[in-house]
């Protein structure tokens, strides 16, 4: 019998959110609608002590070691995420990933029997997903190699069809030519 009940915070991040945040990310969240309105308030609280240019100025020019504006391949500066902000993210992405974990570990504990009865289902349900994408790859790289050798087998026809040309083209000399002064 399972006596563990899944605790709120872990259901709430199962429960659809429709709104989509457009700005820039970091870690995939929205820095302006959910990274700075979260260190603001741990800031406010006194959980964390983020610098408050940090907060007000989250980004900025990137520069490379000589201390010059750094610009990407296709021209444009580099813009990068204040450092104690980039560091604060950091921190809640390794907490968040060991929590997660420790969920995954509790009821791996408290629910043995479920939790591999869980991993058999999944195992048995991926069965005609694996079948029918190696079926697949199988088909398309026969098929990708059947192209590939047509391929080849149409230049070297190409290819043996122009030295046949250049060889009927030249004039064959049928004896020694005498040079002509003019």
């Amino acid at each position: 019998m399972n006596t563990m009940e899944t605790p709120n915070y872990i259901k709430s991040l199962l429960i659809p959110n429709t709104k989509q945040p457009q700005g820039r990310k970091v870690w995939s969240i929205d820095l302006q609608q959910v990274w700075l309105p979260f260190f603001t308030a741990t800031n406010t609280m006194g959980d964390t002590a983020i610098p408050s240019e940090a907060i007000g100025c989250p980004l900025r020019l990137g520069y490379d070691k000589a201390g010059q504006v750094r610009f990407s391949q296709a021209g444009r500066p580099v813009i990068r995420v204040a450092k104690e902000i980039a560091d604060n993210v950091k921190l809640v992405r390794d907490n968040f990933t060991a929590n997660l974990l420790n969920y995954a570990g509790s009821v791996m504990r408290d629910n043995a029997d479920g939790y591999k009865a869980q991993i058999e289902i999944a195992k048995k349900a991926v069965e005609p997903i694996y079948q029918h994408d190696k079926n697949q790859l199988s088909n398309a790289l026969k098929a990708r190699a059947e192209a590939e050798a047509k391929e080849q087998a149409e230049a070297l026809a190409k290819e043996a069809e122009a030295e046949t040309e250049t060889e009927a083209e030249s004039p064959k000399s049928k004896g020694k030519r005498d040079l002509v002064h003019a």
